[in-house]
């Protein structure tokens, strides 16, 4: 790790405190951006918008996965058929 707040932050992941409290349902994090995600589920918050159909989602990486379906994108392939 380049700095020692990184390295404390990835041991975080393994063990240790979850000093991140969700103030509507008590659970709790490791990361402040992690309980900041959750949220939006008791917000109702959606800020990543389909640049195709304008579906919203709370998560970057849903929104990507759905973005697919109207790309066709299949970044999987098997390693046996290339299907």
């Amino acid at each position: 790790f380049n700095l020692h707040s990184g390295l404390l932050l990835h041991q975080r992941s393994h063990v240790g405190p979850r000093p991140y409290v969700c103030s509507d349902c008590g659970k709790a994090f490791r990361e402040n951006t992690t309980l900041r995600r959750h949220q939006r589920i008791h917000t109702g918050e959606k800020p990543y918008r389909c640049t195709y159909c304008e579906k919203s989602f709370r998560a970057s990486s849903t929104l990507i996965i759905h973005q697919r379906i109207h790309t066709g994108e299949k970044p999987y392939k098997c390693s046996k058929c290339s299907k």
